[in-house]
């Protein structure tokens, strides 16, 4: 029983001591890695971003493209209504 808790207790101080050795080292290996993931993320919002700019204004290019044919069409028969009406 005592030396399951001297085993826990070397244990735990050797992890310590080796958690306390890598994490500068683990530290400076992750900081350009989360750097580089960082810009990547930052390019890629930006991009899609773009892309539903352009995707908003080639819908709304549509929209007024019916538009403007709805009001041709309208005009067009209004224009014959008057045109019968002279004759």
């Amino acid at each position: 029983m005592i030396q399951k808790n001297i085993d826990k207790i070397i244990i735990g101080t050797a992890l310590t001591v080796a958690a306390s050795a890598l994490l500068p080292i683990a530290k400076s290996t992750l900081q350009p890695i989360t750097s580089a993931g960082m810009q990547g993320s930052s390019g890629l919002l930006h991009r899609a971003r773009s892309l539903l700019q352009i995707a908003r204004e080639e819908v709304e290019d549509i929209i007024a493209e019916a538009q403007f044919e709805r009001m041709k069409k309208q005009l067009d028969k209004e224009i014959a209504s008057l045109d019968d009406e002279e004759k």
